[in-house]
């Protein structure tokens, strides 16, 4: 199916099948426990693909971005209920920001310094404008020896928190609405990767003891706000990897989810959920330097993170091709090993992608099929002309 779709496109090109991410959203929606659910625009990074997923499910609700500007992009598209996930400093989205929300769209920006504040503050009384934020709670967990999470929030107690709120209660032009908590320990890390069972068991362990930590820590920081007389409109957390704990905690009325649905090669490797692998790159065989060897034109589409033979994309058809470890996916050339294929030049060979959105950024339209048949076309940021990191 993959091969013939391939091969009606022009290559290389970025392939969605429509039955198993809508599949995907149908199953992810259904395991979040009655809480909504806010998609993460960074492991999509396309607006159509994004009205699909709002338009599947009432679940859906709301967006999470990763930009300022990519946060105006959004509002200006049409999308209100959106969460920027992350402090940012570009001063002239921000003054847009704040004139969107005295119009009327809800747009929350994360804070978790004074800083910050200060600087919403300012740029509010510039442009007469306002801004409502989000404070970022640090979910991670430190054990004797190891600190297992990601460093983000500085906000890692009841104290700190109240004392940023308390900063906000004191600004006639930021208005506290929200609470967010990732627990990327929980959500980014596999727990289940082939060859690795001493490292499962021991990440397996870490989690358990960290999702009861999470949950006391983020029911603390919650009740503290309401007992010193804040009002929140939304407590937010998780991502795909914590879905399944996180929408089970009672104080949080809100998960993020993103990767789920595209369902990249990262996801093969956690224990308690399976989504089945939607969106694919294809590339064309440009060159034939062995029997049995057959080079790709691009493919060097390394994933973010600590860099490893995990971020790197896959050949997944024709099956059982490998990259070269002296070679691995390049920017121009990806030669391939096949011991048994019979591939000419100009045939494709499909790849998926480690991680989720990022692949977006490497072309401008989605390709999406079902079944055998081409039935859309979906432009993603790329396509649309904008670029936000």
């Amino acid at each position: 199916m993959l091969e013939k779709i391939a091969k009606q496109v022009t290559l290389p090109a970025l392939l969605l099948d429509l039955q198993a991410f809508d599949n995907n959203c149908e199953q992810i929606a259904h395991k979040a426990n009655g809480k909504k659910i806010r998609i993460a625009t960074k492991s999509i990074r396309s607006v159509d693909v994004l009205q699909r997923i709002l338009h599947s499910n009432e679940t859906y609700q709301g967006l999470m971005c990763f930009s300022p500007r990519e946060a105006v992009f959004l509002a200006d598209k049409g999308f209100d209920d959106i969460l920027l996930g992350y402090p940012c400093s570009d001063e002239e989205a921000l003054k847009e920001i704040a004139t969107l929300t005295v119009k009327g769209k809800t747009i929350f920006c994360m804070v978790d310094a004074q800083e910050h504040i200060d600087l919403l503050e300012s740029l509010a009384i510039e442009t007469n404008g306002k801004f409502f934020v989000c404070i970022d709670v640090d979910m991670s967990s430190a054990f004797p020896m190891l600190y297992f999470g990601v460093r983000r929030s500085p906000l890692k107690d009841v104290t700190s928190v109240l004392a940023l709120a308390n900063k906000i209660k004191q600004s006639s032009r930021v208005e506290l609405r929200g609470l967010m908590g990732y627990e990327a320990q929980i959500a980014g890390v596999g727990d289940n990767v082939p060859a690795q069972n001493l490292k499962n068991k021991v990440v397996n362990t870490l989690k358990k003891k960290s999702i009861k930590e999470i949950e006391r820590k983020r029911k603390a920081a919650v009740d503290a706000l309401k007992e010193a007389g804040f009002s929140l409109d939304f407590i937010n957390g998780g991502g795909t990897g914590s879905l399944h704990t996180t929408s089970t905690e009672d104080v949080v009325t809100e998960v993020t989810v993103g990767s789920g649905f595209y369902s990249p090669l990262l996801f093969d490797y956690y224990k308690h959920f399976k989504y089945s692998p939607s969106l694919y790159f294809a590339l064309p065989v440009v060159r034939k330097p062995a029997s049995n060897i057959f080079t790709c034109l691009g493919g060097g589409y390394i994933a973010s993170g600590p860099h490893g033979k995990d971020k790197v994309p896959q050949p997944v058809y024709p099956p059982n091709g490998r990259l070269l470890d002296l070679e691995g996916a390049g920017e121009v050339q990806t030669p391939i090993m096949f011991e048994n294929s019979q591939l000419n030049i100009g045939d494709p060979v499909l790849f998926r992608h480690a991680k989720a959105g990022e692949i977006c950024e490497r072309f401008n339209e989605i390709v999406c099929f079902h079944g055998n048949e081409i039935v859309q076309h979906y432009k993603t940021y790329r396509g649309e002309g904008v670029s936000f990191l």
